[in-house]
């Protein structure tokens, strides 16, 4: 069975001016379908029909396959990033995920600003990334297609980098983009579920 390009968990027009309607039109409808069909393609020659996307990811990684691992890869790290996302002001930290804020960060401002700072400054395109390292929380970035899944990592929360993700939007303004995204649409739900170690196979698809 394809790979399946997953539907939004909101309405495409539900983010407002943080993120726009016409940006999910490209950045979901066309990019994230885009890198599923271009894996779908080479499934079978590579031997790897009815593995799962992690599988596929994961064999890509091993095999040094750079063509198949990127495209892979991004589907699963825009498949994590749809579902860190919630209208705004529909959730908040909470119980655990709130304690350990303001443990390993002091507060959620702290920690928003980690996070935007080392995402605008990461070089070129890739995710910023919040994860769960020994217990604490830590922050994070990855290059291009690059994601936790290869690496051990449990992941909480993403945030894309690539112009694709907000130049329609913010234009080149990378910093903007990430202080808004950060500020107000975040499902901190999500994050907050992903505490329980499980959060990699939340983005991964059937083969």
């Amino acid at each position: 069975m394809a790979f399946q390009l997953p539907e939004l968990p909101f309405p495409k027009d539900s983010l407002g001016d943080v993120m726009s309607a016409e940006t999910f039109d490209y950045h979901h409808g066309k990019h994230h379908k885009a890198y599923i069909d271009k894996t779908n393609g080479m499934l079978a020659e590579k031997g790897l029909e009815g593995a799962s996307l992690i599988q596929v990811i994961q064999a890509a990684k091993e095999r040094g396959d750079k063509g198949l691992f990127n495209n892979s890869a991004q589907i699963w790290n825009h498949s994590f990033f749809w579902q860190c996302l919630a209208p705004e002001g529909s959730t908040r930290p909470s119980g655990r995920l709130a304690e350990m804020i303001a443990s390993d960060f002091g507060n959620q401002e702290t920690l928003v600003d980690k996070l935007a700072t080392e995402s605008a400054n990461h070089f070129a395109s890739g995710w910023g990334w919040l994860v769960l390292n020994n217990g604490k929380l830590e922050v994070t970035s990855l290059h291009d297609a690059d994601t936790p899944v290869v690496h051990g990592m449990t992941p909480l929360l993403t945030l894309d980098v690539w112009e694709h993700a907000y130049y329609i939007d913010y234009r080149n303004e990378r910093p903007r983009y990430l202080k808004t995204v950060l500020e107000k649409v975040i499902n901190w739900d999500f994050v907050a579920q992903n505490l329980d170690g499980q959060g990699t196979g939340r983005a991964d698809q059937a083969g």
